[in-house]
This record gives C-alpha cells, structure tokens and sequence, in this order.
C-alpha cells in the first residue's frame, strides 16, 4: 500500500478545510467527525481479499492502510488527527511498507498521529470536547460501529467528571457525500485515464470473443488492459456474460463458452486512483447481428442516445430515467415483446418484465457512489455541472419467456456509457469505445 497520498498533499488538506468549515456551520458549538477504515475482508482461511481503502477515509486524507481511523475536531488546534498502524519491520516484511505515526503527519498532513492501538484513550478525549459528533452508523464495520457505542456509553457515566457524550450524532455524508458527488479536475484525471484503460479492454475482448473463446479469456484480457495500463484492476467485479447469461443482471460466474449465435455483455470498468469507469457493451461473437439482434440492440442504444441527449443541468436522474422506459416500452410493442397501450403498459410497470433496473447511478470512488437523488424536499435532483454519473438501459429476454417471440429468447442487451453534466450541457467520457452498430461490428473484426 502507498505510504504516501495519490494525489497531491494540498488538495486533501483543501477537502478537510471544506469539512470543517461545513461542521463549523453544522455546530457552532463544536464538532468532532469520525472515518474509520474498511475492515480487512478474508478470503478463506489465513487469506485475506486484496485490501481497497474505504472511499470518504481516502478521500479526506489520501490515507489507504488498514487499520487507521481518521477525525476531524473544530475543537482547539488539532483539527486532523490520524490513528494508523505503528511501523513493524518483521510484519513489513510480510505485508507491505506502512507509513507509521511519523508517516501520518509528515506525509498526509495529520495535525497528530497516534498508533492504532491508543484509539481507546485518546478517541474519547475528543469526542468528549463537542457536543455534535459525525459517524456513519451501520457502515461497513459493525464492530467500529460497537466501539463507537461503547465509548460513548462510557463518556455518559463520566458526566459528574466532566466528561460528557455528544449529544447529537449526525451522518457525516450529508458533508462529505455531497462534496464527492461534484468533481474536481485532479479526480476527472484519474476516471479519463480509467475509461481510456476501459476503452482498451473492451476492444480486446470484442476483438477475441469468437465462438469458441470462454468467457473468462475474455475477462483476463479485460483485466490485463487495466492493470498494465497503470491502473490498481477493476473497480468491480467485470461482468463477462455470453448467450442467455446476459439476461441475468449481475451474472458472474464468466465460465461458460461462447456459442456460434450469441450476444456478449461485458460489463467492466477499470480502478484508477480508486476511482472507477463503468462501462457496458454487448456485440455478436460471429461479428455480426442477427436481424433479431440488431433491432433489439438498436431499441437500447436509442433509449440511452435519447437519454444522454437530454443530459444538461437542471434536468433529473427520474426524468432521463423516465425517457428510457418509454422509449424501451414503445420498441417493445413494436418486437412484439408487449401488448397494449403504451402509457397503460408504464403505469403497470409491465415493462419491467424486460427492463427491471434504474437507467442511471452517481458514479466516482465508487461505482455505485454516493450522493442523494432527492432534494431536501423529496423532489428529484437537478443535475449540476460536475457530476458525473451512468447511463445504462437494456432489454433482457429469458431464454425460457414463452411469451416473447422465438428468435428473441435469450437475448440480453446493455449499453452503459458515463456521463459528465458540463455546464452548457454534457460530455459522454466514453464515446470512443464503441457503441454504434456499425462501430462495434468493426471492432469485432480480429486484427
């Protein structure tokens, strides 16, 4: 893991100074933030998964070890205080180089560093000078979250010392969420360079996936593109789906052979900086549509050609995803895939037989990141200038849907592609990996 920040040291310091102020402002009395980092995850045994940092700790300090927590106090001069794992030569040796208490401050900017191990004493010293604190409770930690629940327990039976529990405990995404959902010029870097990546893969598995070739060749050329063009891999786990396994939304097996005749989904976004592309195209393993083929592929790339068009600031997430269900419910009429009228068809969700997911999601350090689509009100989000996010309708016909015609019948279709609101309208960061027809024929044509 990298003892010291991705991104340059002053523009953490310049998102922390933005979360204080903002706590500043959310209690004038006092505020003390909480980050803890994602636990380590075991893959079997004495395995562990291969450690990805939590995204809001990352994102406050640039700090990517396990084992830390991160706290931002309004109260005296310490405003960052980092916890980490203390320097251990024998475990270095084993895991990897750790950046240590000095590391902390010298290379991330902590105002005070501490080891891990002290989080019990001096955690509750801070947390006992404010009255607001924020944490995420039912995070990813369960056993943080019961820490958390215990020291504040604690600071309540020491009032009559002079210590006292906050007395409020707030979200601190309603800060920090909404600071990660416009995004900066140093994070558009990193996610061009991860569709760039992501544009390679993709080509290389359109170029390789013949009848014949496993779906899994196709995701170890997917996987090769992204880490050695210079990214840390996927950002997801690539979804490689052939024939009627493209029908099933998060399929992930990548097992089976393609067939003479099928469709391939690929779903797969390279991680750059942890920032995520997320991209889907399905082209013919022949190297050509069937007629039956096309007209649905092309019923799904003028649903979502439709949506980015419309893609500008003040429109919404709900109304982009409203223009693809009716566009798609029209087209399926026409393939013959539903029957009757088409605003009777939307009122009754009978279109979800075919198209059962949001046409659109916040996209950044996560794939699925963070940020709400409502307004205080309730009412859906106006797009603004800097937020980058997916759009991504399919049609899905089981293999088994007596109902639809024979020739459509497993058949599964997705176009995903992300999308930078600009202020005079959009940018499609994705444009150069292909989408139209014509251009993913060509690029199944083997070099």
């Amino acid at each position: 893991m990298p003892v010291t920040p991705a991104f340059e040291a002053s523009l953490f310091e310049k998102r922390r100074e933005q979360v204080l102020r903002r706590m500043r402002e959310f209690s004038p009395a006092g505020a003390v933030a909480v980050f803890p980092a994602a636990p380590v995850a075991m893959r079997n045994n004495d395995v562990e998964h291969p450690y990805r940092a939590d995204s809001d700790l990352f994102f406050l300090s640039g700090f990517e070890e396990p084992e830390a927590v991160a706290v931002l106090s309004t109260q005296g001069e310490k405003a960052f205080t980092l916890f980490v794992r203390p320097r251990d030569k024998e475990r270095e040796i084993w895991t990897g180089r750790r950046a240590g208490v000095e590391g902390a401050v010298k290379n991330f900017g902590a105002d005070q560093a501490f080891e891990i191990s002290k989080l019990e004493d001096e955690l509750p010293r801070l947390l006992a000078s404010a009255p607001a604190l924020l944490y995420r409770v039912g995070g990813a930690d369960a056993e943080f979250d019961a820490r958390i629940a215990r020291m504040l327990r604690n600071l309540r039976t020491r009032a009559r010392a002079g210590m006292d529990a906050p007395r409020r405990i707030e979200d601190p995404g309603q800060i920090v969420h909404e600071m990660r959902l416009r995004k900066e010029p140093r994070e558009l870097d990193a996610i061009r360079k991860a569709v760039e990546l992501t544009r390679r893969g993709h080509l290389a598995a359109m170029k390789a996936g013949r009848p014949g070739a496993y779906e899994y060749e196709l995701q170890s050329l997917l996987e090769r593109e992204f880490r050695g063009g210079g990214g840390r891999g996927w950002g997801y786990y690539p979804i490689v789906a052939s024939g009627e396994n493209a029908t099933v939304l998060h399929y992930s097996d990548n097992s089976m052979q393609v067939r003479e005749g099928d469709l391939v989904l690929i779903d797969a976004g390279a991680e750059v900086d942890l920032y995520t592309a997320d991209v889907t195209r399905t082209f013919p393993a022949n190297g050509r549509f069937s007629a039956p083929q096309r007209a649905c592929y092309e019923l799904v790339l003028s649903a979502a050609d439709q949506c980015i068009e419309r893609t500008r600031p003040g429109e919404t997430i709900d109304g982009l995803h409203e223009r693809a269900v009716r566009v798609l419910t029209e087209g399926m009429v026409k393939l013959g895939l539903l029957k009757g009228e088409v605003d009777a068809l939307i009122k009754d969700n009978a279109y979800r037989k075919y198209y059962m997911h949001r046409t659109s999601h916040w996209l950044g350090l996560d794939v699925h990141d963070v940020g709400s689509y409502r307004t205080a009100e309730g009412k859906p989000r106006p797009l603004e200038a800097g937020m980058l996010f997916t759009i991504e309708p399919g049609l899905y016909i089981a293999e088994d849907d007596e109902g639809a015609p024979a020739e459509m019948r497993g058949i599964g279709i997705r176009i995903e592609d992300d999308i930078l609101v600009t202020e005079r309208g959009h940018e499609v960061l994705t444009r150069a990996i292909p989408r139209t027809i014509k251009d993913v024929e060509a690029a199944c044509v083997t070099s």
